[in-house]
């Protein structure tokens, strides 16, 4: 997880050399920061949850299985909420959020660990199977090696292992891209015919990925986000018809067409554009309370 894409922790987070693990509601001043633990506590709630409904009995016919399947998808969903922080520092001009970056990264870490231990409870707690099922089936394979990557990325997320490996720590981190890529690619997998969650987190990484390659002075531009807010929901729509049309009989054709209207209800690449297109309003109020703010000052 680069560093881009990881908050600024303090220099003794995981991974540091001979350091101790500070607690992650502190800032770099190990003063208690209200933000840090807040944004901690809502990323562990559903955890929580599944965890408390699981140990009840709340979880289906299936309940190991379905609880895999769920701690899987919050990982998946914090590790893009890691790749958002830089466009909403942008976007937001809010750069207290850049100190959220590394802790995110490291909870959605702890997220695939947990779908793997899920997992292993849904076959009983035989490890031989679950190695087994892992070498054999090339979505379980495929998911294993994003999580391995994680683990990797998130042991050396620490200052201490930035100094350590230098220029080779920066190119290191940048696989968190592929990773995240893989992951939605081992989640449509995982969903086969029942995407449309999986579409949604597509339709975001798109919207992610292109927002990095806009040049630097449209990366807040309203108009510009708009633009983007189209092409993610567009992207989001070419791969929920090809997946369909690809692993499915489903009619994928009938499928991309119903994202053109509302007769079927608020499709997945629809609501990506509409998130695409909330992020670029908020980027106009804020232009334009900028340049109030300015005129203000001006006439004073």
């Amino acid at each position: 997880m680069s560093r881009r894409n990881l908050p600024a922790g303090a220099s003794e987070a995981v991974g540091a050399p001979g350091a101790a693990i500070p607690w992650p509601w502190l800032d770099r001043a190990r003063r208690f920061s209200w933000l840090r633990a807040c944004v901690l506590a809502a990323a562990l709630a559903p955890g929580l949850v599944l965890l408390a409904l699981l140990g009840a009995g709340e979880m289906g016919a299936e309940p190991w299985k379905a609880a895999t399947r769920e701690a899987g998808t919050h990982a998946l969903r914090l590790l893009l909420v890691s790749l958002a922080v830089t466009p909403l520092r942008f976007v937001a001009a809010w750069p207290q959020v850049v100190t959220l970056r590394r802790m995110l990264g490291l909870v959605a870490l702890g997220y695939a660990l947990l779908h793997l231990v899920l997992y292993a409870g849904h076959l009983g707690w035989n490890l031989v199977e679950v190695g087994s099922e892992i070498v054999l089936r090339f979505y379980l394979t495929l998911g294993f090696a994003v999580l391995l990557g994680l683990g990797v990325l998130g042991w050396t997320s620490s200052d201490g292992w930035q100094r350590r490996l230098g220029r080779r720590w920066k190119r290191l981190h940048r696989g968190v891209y592929l990773l995240a890529g893989l992951g939605v690619f081992h989640a449509f997998l995982q969903a086969k015919a029942r995407a449309d969650s999986v579409v949604v987190l597509a339709g975001v990484f798109v919207l992610l990925m292109v927002w990095r390659l806009l040049p630097g002075r449209w990366r807040a531009d309203p108009w510009a986000l708009a633009g983007l807010a189209l092409v993610a929901g567009l992207g989001a729509a070419a791969i929920e018809w090809g997946w369909y049309a690809a692993s499915t009989n489903l009619p994928a054709g009938r499928i991309l067409a119903a994202n053109l209207g509302l007769e079927a209800g608020l499709r997945p690449a629809q609501g990506v554009a509409l998130a695409g297109f909330a992020v670029a309003v908020l980027a106009a109020v804020r232009a334009r309370g900028v340049a109030r703010g300015l005129a203000g000052a001006a006439s004073r």
